[in-house]
């Protein structure tokens, strides 16, 4: 350390005045320099360099596990410890992590389905189970509010619609932009919050329509819908809380391209064994 500070100094002070110093003798200073480096450290700058560039490409949202098991896919035998250190050297981490809330209205004397699902989100084939909820985003235009919808057996995002309104039409679209995208068969479960969107009739006779079975989480129990819970916290935590949004337009146009660039098809989830919705999607299907 103390002949790399001289290194760094030697431009603004002679270096047999920085030697004494620090106390270190002018030819151990020359030899180091001259030194070739440790392999152990030129394996360290090689690691340095695909961790940052993993951390680049997550958009920041990447921290050790993730990063760890990326680069096993890459064929690269690393441990947990050298990354945690490689992200240290490098003064990276995850996009910070604020908290997360979101609210529904159910203060409503609407129909409510059943909670079928009750809370089984694991081991589903595609197209059997769908989850769905409403978000809402600032831009400096207003409110954009966001209806997704997701599969349980993939995780994929498989159908969403975007508005400046709350209404029902918001959550109806989605709905359709899901049906039409994936054509699945009668009886797959639509399990969402009891808010007066999900509970109206036009949603009711789009399910209907479908020939999908309603399911509903209990009032105020924000876990009973916890799978799409994780993904609004993870949409905002690792894209919009990072961005601020001139107009709806901009949003909508980032929004859509993180779902479907990234989320979809290069975020690793942890859930299904960290691997991305669609290589999930392709795995189950080939099983």
């Amino acid at each position: 350390m103390r002949y790399a500070w001289i290194d760094t100094q030697r431009t603004l002070y002679s270096v047999s005045r920085l030697c004494r110093v620090l106390q270190v003798s002018r030819s151990g200073y020359c030899q180091w320099r001259v030194r070739r480096p440790s392999l152990r450290s030129l394996a360290n700058a090689v690691l340095d360099a695909q961790v940052k560039a993993v951390h680049t490409a997550s958009q920041r949202s990447y921290g050790r596990l993730r990063i760890v098991q990326k680069l096993r896919e890459q064929d690269q035998r690393i441990g947990h410890e050298r990354v945690r250190q490689s992200l240290m050297r490098q003064g990276l981490r995850p996009v910070y992590r604020r908290r997360y809330r979101n609210t529904t209205d159910s203060d409503h004397a609407l129909p409510v389905a059943p909670n079928v699902i009750a809370r089984q989100f694991d081991g589903w084939a595609p197209d059997r189970a769908w989850v769905g909820d409403v978000t809402y985003v600032a831009t400096q235009e207003g409110w954009l509010y966001l209806a997704a919808i997701l599969d349980l057996g993939t995780r994929r995002i498989v159908g969403w619609s975007l508005s400046d309104r709350m209404t029902s039409d918001l959550v109806c679209d989605a709905l359709k932009s899901a049906y039409w995208q994936r054509k699945p068969a009668p009886g797959l479960i639509m399990h969402t919050d009891r808010g007066s969107q999900y509970a109206s009739r036009s949603h009711r006779t789009l399910l209907q329509d479908y020939g999908m079975v309603a399911s509903m989480s209990r009032r105020a129990n924000a876990w009973d819908n916890a799978v799409m819970e994780s993904f609004f916290k993870t949409l905002k935590v690792e894209r919009i809380y990072q961005v601020r949004y001139a107009t709806r337009a901009q949003a909508r146009l980032d929004i859509v391209n993180w779902i479907e660039g990234f989320y979809n098809r290069q975020r690793l989830h942890s859930a299904i064994g960290y691997r991305t919705p669609v290589q999930m999607e392709a795995a189950l299907k080939a099983a």
